[in-house]
C-alpha cells in the first residue's frame, strides 16, 4: 500500500511548521528537549500550552513531524522533477540526494535527533520513521510491487540510506561530492549482489532445486 499523501486541511499546518523550525534551530544547541521547544514556542510569541497543544508528544512528536514532512516534499520534488524517464538505480539516487540535500536540515539538528532515535525507548519510533522514509522514496520512483520484493527493496534502501545519512552527517566536502560518491558505490555494490542472484538463479541445478521444493 502506498504512503498516503493525501492533502488535508489542517488550519495549523503554517504555525506547527514555524514551531518545528524554531524547534530545529534551537534543537542544533540544546538538542531536541522540552527546553528547546519551549524556546522556539516563547521565540515565536505564542501563547502558554500553544506548543503542547500543537506537538502533544513533546521534541518526539516534533521529530516525527519534520521527518514526515521531509518524506512529503522529497515526493513532490521527485514529482516536480519528472524521474520517470530514468532508470530506477538513477530515481533512487535522486531521491536520497533530494531527501539530504533539501530537507535533512541542520547537521547537527539532524545528529542530535538519530541520537535520540536510538535511545533504546525511542528505537521502534526510529525505525518506524526510517521504513516512511524509504517506502516514500520507493513510491516516488515509481514502485508497484506488491509481492516479496516489495520488502526486499525496502530493506536494502534502508541500508544504502542510512549509511549514506551517517557519512553525510560527517562531509565537509565541496557540495557534498564526497556523500554522493559514497551513496554511487553503495548503489554499486546493490547492483552487483542483484545481479549475481540473477546469476545463481539461472543456474541450472539452481532451478532444479528450486522446482524440486514446489
Amino acid at each position: 500500500m502506498p504512503p498516503d499523501f493525501t492533502a488535508f486541511s489542517d488550519p495549523d499546518e503554517g504555525l506547527r511548521d514555524r514551531l518545528a523550525d524554531a524547534t530545529a534551530a534551537n534543537a542544533t544547541f540544546d538538542g531536541w528537549t522540552r527546553t528547546a521547544l519551549e524556546a522556539a514556542a516563547q521565540g515565536l510569541g505564542l501563547p502558554q500550552g500553544e506548543a503542547d497543544r500543537l506537538f502533544p508528544g513533546g521534541p518526539l512528536s516534533v521529530v516525527t513531524y519534520v521527518s514526515e514532512r521531509a518524506d512529503r516534499r522529497t515526493v513532490e520534488d521527485m514529482e516536480a522533477a519528472g524521474v520517470a524517464g530514468m532508470k530506477v538505480r538513477e530515481r533512487i539516487r535522486h531521491a536520497v540526494r533530494i531527501r539530504l540535500e533539501k530537507h535533512a536540515g541542520d547537521r547537527d539538528a539532524a545528529r542530535r535527533a538519530l541520537s535520540l532515535l536510538a535511545l533504546p525507548l525511542n528505537a521502534p519510533l526510529g525505525l518506524k520513521l526510517l521504513y516512511r522514509t524509504v517506502d516514500a522514496m520507493w513510491y516516488a520512483a515509481g514502485d508497484t510491487s506488491v509481492d516479496f520484493n516489495f520488502y526486499t527493496k525496502r530493506a536494502t534502501l534502508a541500508g544504502v540510506y542510512s549509511a549514506t545519512l551517517l557519512y553525510w552527517l560527517n562531509d565537509r566536502s565541496e557540495g557534498g561530492q564526497a556523500t554522493w560518491e559514497f551513496l554511487d558505490r553503495r548503489l554499486d555494490d546493490v547492483m552487483k549482489i542483484e545481479k549475481l542472484k540473477s546469476q545463481v538463479r539461472a543456474w541450472p541445478g539452481a532451478r532444479g532445486r528450486a522446482a524440486g521444493r514446489r
